[in-house]
């Protein structure tokens, strides 16, 4: 006779495998995405991303509060079904990559080799994955969400090595994610295949992970949570950018930059093609952010404790600060507000690892090179990086000088003179942003080369100069007082 759990362990599947039905026709697939313009891949990615909320909706009303090997066999088997229908037989990359993390920890326990072992193999995986599929455009193949999952396994060892470390020596950050146990299998397949970050993230802990297959991520301790309208909320911001990308789409494209056209415009035109773009090309990015986030704040994972009224906090998986994406007109506010959860990782895993090189500069200088790396083996990855690293280095001298020099900062209070500021800090921080995209859109050398060429390499000669006329001007403009004082 069928127990309750086997009984609940059919239904799953038999909703699994009719959700997935209705997806699955090829003709189908085919045709509505020459109808919108778009290719099949991205078509299958889209689905698969808002799949995520009937899959939350169920996971809501029949495996909250279950037993857990229910719910971690729910999360494979829908991962599985969403690798398998967006890449076919190929899925066996990630298995490998699971199963091998799960014996590392299993046999190496919790030793730094463990630790150096699983971050070797699991870039080496990711970027000989990269070496043999790459192609000189952006496809949505494989590597895609394996980029994802090789920062939670790699996050997932270090975690494990923390938990057996002693506890006063852990920063509050460490402990937070420190694992005390080791995970079973079944554990590190569900943290892994979970359908809310399989694709396109977000990153989140295992403890996180635990937690909300124990039913702990909740604003009612034992009920499902209060979640369904801020889940909403993030969906439909992410519907709002979906449309407004689909729609401008045709006419704000890559290629339009390596045409003749673009060529023969004005200058001013290129540039101001270029900050447009620039913008325009990250809202891709922004819709799948805030539609899988949505399905994590239905689940319950974004949940994030309370704040200081009381009030449920639902940001934990939150890939995008919204306000301080669009209204930010500094190059460090939009790092801050696009992809927080990669960024933070890289701080968490990287940065403050690095912390032995006893230099902050170094250290961001390596986080950089491996977000790059980690992205891909094209040029286009590190020429951005590289501007990036340039940028905020620029930037944070400007800052000083404003602050520290009495005439700059007293006419940067001017309150008539602020909204020109801005619009000019606005217009400089987006024609660069879209000059370090370029090359990260454009990806070889031979077409970001000739972008760049088009316009001068404005960005590297108006940073690289910048960064060795500051100094000079500080020293001309900041009173010798103000530079005693900063020192004490």
């Amino acid at each position: 006779m069928a127990t309750a759990a086997d009984q609940d362990a059919e239904t799953l599947a038999k909703l699994v495998v009719g959700v997935l039905h209705v997806a699955v026709e090829e003709h189908w697939l085919r045709k509505l995405a020459v109808y919108l313009g778009a290719s099949e891949q991205a078509l299958r990615l889209i689905i698969s991303i808002f799949l995520g909320y009937p899959f939350a909706l169920f996971y809501r009303q029949f495996l909250f509060y279950k037993d857990c090997y229910l719910i971690h066999l729910f999360h494979i088997v829908t991962g599985l079904s969403i690798a398998y229908f967006n890449f076919g037989n190929q899925l066996y990359h990630s298995l490998i990559c699971v199963v091998l993390q799960f014996l590392i920890l299993r046999l190496m326990g919790r030793t730094v080799t463990a630790v150096l072992t699983t971050f070797f193999f699991q870039m080496v995986y990711l970027l000989a994955g990269y070496f043999y599929t790459a192609t000189d455009t952006y496809d949505i193949k494989w590597t895609m969400p394996h980029c994802v999952l090789t920062l939670k396994l790699i996050g997932l060892a270090v975690d494990y090595y923390d938990g057996g470390k002693d506890w006063n020596s852990l920063s509050i950050e460490q402990q937070k994610y420190a694992i005390l146990r080791v995970p079973s299998l079944m554990e590190i397949a569900g943290f892994s295949y979970f359908y809310g970050g399989f694709l396109v993230g977000p990153q989140f802990s295992m403890n996180n992970y635990m937690k909300l297959v124990q039913g702990q991520m909740t604003d009612i301790p034992g009920k499902k949570s209060n979640s369904i309208l801020p889940a909403l909320k993030r969906l439909s911001l992410g519907l709002f950018y979906l449309v407004g990308y689909t729609l401008l789409s045709p006419y704000i494209t890559d290629e339009y930059l390596l045409s003749q056209d673009y060529e023969n415009r004005p200058f001013w035109f290129r540039c101001l093609y270029m900050l447009v773009w620039g913008k325009f090309v990250l809202y891709k990015y922004v819709t799948c952010w805030l539609v899988t986030e949505g399905v994590c704040i239905l689940t319950g994972l974004g949940f994030n404790g309370l704040d200081e009224k009381g009030h449920p906090l639902w940001n934990a998986c939150a890939n995008m600060k919204i306000w301080l994406f669009e209204t930010n007109p500094r190059f460090t506010g939009t790092i801050a507000s696009f992809n927080i959860n990669t960024n933070a990782w890289v701080a968490h895993y990287v940065f403050k690892r690095l912390k032995f090189l006893g230099n902050k500069v170094v250290s961001q200088g390596l986080s950089l090179l491996f977000l790059a790396l980690w992205h891909g083996l094209h040029s286009g990855y590190l020429i951005c990086f590289q501007m990036e690293f340039l940028i905020v280095i620029v930037e944070r001298q400007a800052a000083s000088l404003i602050t520290e020099s009495p005439v700059l900062s007293k006419l940067a209070s001017i309150t008539v003179l602020k909204p020109v500021f801005y619009l000019v800090q606005q217009t400089i921080h987006w024609l660069f942003m879209g000059y370090s995209m370029t090359a990260f859109c454009l990806f070889t050398w031979d077409k970001w080369l000739k972008v760049y060429k088009s316009i001068y390499f404005l960005g590297h000669v108006f940073f690289l100069s910048l960064l060795f006329i500051l100094p000079y001007v500080h020293k001309i403009m900041v009173p010798r007082k103000e530079k005693l004082k900063k020192a004490e």
